[in-house]
C-alpha cells in the first residue's frame, strides 16, 4: 500500500500526482474515481471552478485522461466511476456550469453526479476495442462524513443518528459495488453501464444523452487545459 497526495480541487495537484504515478508505476489495472464533496456552501477550487463540479467531475476528468495511456498499456484494465442516485435531480446547464449566475448546493451536487455518468458513458464509447472498460455506480446511502456540510438541528441529531445506524450502509457495505466492478469476472468486458448493489440498473434518458455527453467532454477538456 502506497499513499500519495492528491487534491482534486487543484489541477496542479492532479498533474503532479499523475506525473509521479507515470514515473513510478509500470502498470495500472484499476482506477476507481471515488472522491467527492457533498452540498458544501458556495466555494471555488484553486482554479476557480465551483467546488462540487470542480472536485466531483473536473478533477476526476483530468486525472483519468492523464492516466489513460498507462491504463491502455495495462489492458485488460478497468475504470470505475462512483456517482449517486441523486443524479436524477441534476441538469447540465451549459450556460452556467460554474454556478456564477445561481448556486443551489443540492442541485449542483446532483449535476456533478450526472456529469460523472455522462463522462463514464462517453469515455466507454471512446475506449471501445482498447481492452479498457468504464462503468459507473451508485453506492447507496453510506455512513461516512460526506454529509459534514449538511446542517441537522441539534434536537434532531439523536433521531438522525438512530436512523443512520439502522438504515445507512457501513463504509464496507457501501464499497461493495465499487469492488465488484473493479475485480469481478462477472463484468469482464462490460462497459458503459450503471450499477447499484452489484447489479446493472436502468438510467434516466438524460443520463444517456450522447450529444450532451460529447459536449460536456469537449467543454471539460478546455476547462482543465487539455485543449486550448
Amino acid at each position: 500500500l502506497l499513499v500519495r497526495e492528491l487534491d482534486l480541487a487543484s489541477l496542479r495537484s492532479v498533474r503532479a500526482f499523475c506525473h509521479r504515478v507515470l514515473q513510478e508505476e509500470p502498470r495500472l489495472d484499476v482506477l476507481i474515481n471515488n472522491a467527492g464533496i457533498f452540498q458544501c456552501p458556495y466555494m471555488k477550487t484553486e482554479d476557480g471552478f465551483e467546488m462540487q463540479f470542480g472536485v466531483n467531475h473536473l478533477g476526476h476528468f483530468l486525472l483519468t485522461n492523464l492516466l489513460l495511456g498507462l491504463l491502455k498499456n495495462s489492458a485488460p484494465s478497468r475504470i470505475v466511476v462512483v456517482s449517486s442516485k441523486l443524479y436524477k435531480y441534476g441538469e447540465i446547464n451549459f450556460e452556467d456550469l460554474n454556478s456564477e449566475i445561481s448556486y443551489n448546493k443540492s442541485f449542483c451536487y446532483s449535476r456533478s453526479k450526472l456529469a460523472n455518468i455522462l463522462f463514464a458513458r462517453e469515455l466507454a464509447r471512446r475506449l471501445e476495442g482498447t481492452g479498457v472498460t468504464v462503468n459507473s455506480l451508485h453506492p447507496g446511502i453510506v455512513r461516512t462524513n460526506l454529509g459534514r456540510h449538511v446542517n441537522i438541528p441539534l434536537l434532531a441529531k439523536p433521531l438522525f443518528n438512530l436512523v443512520s445506524w439502522a438504515f445507512f450502509k457501513t463504509p464496507l457495505e457501501g464499497a461493495q459495488t465499487s469492488i465488484y466492478l473493479a475485480s469481478s469476472p462477472d463484468v469482464e468486458g462490460v462497459s458503459g453501464k450503471y450499477f447499484g448493489d452489484c447489479k446493472e440498473e436502468e438510467l434516466l434518458p438524460k443520463a444517456m444523452d450522447d450529444l450532451v455527453a460529447r459536449k460536456l467532454w469537449d467543454i471539460s477538456e478546455v476547462m482543465v487545459g487539455l485543449l486550448k
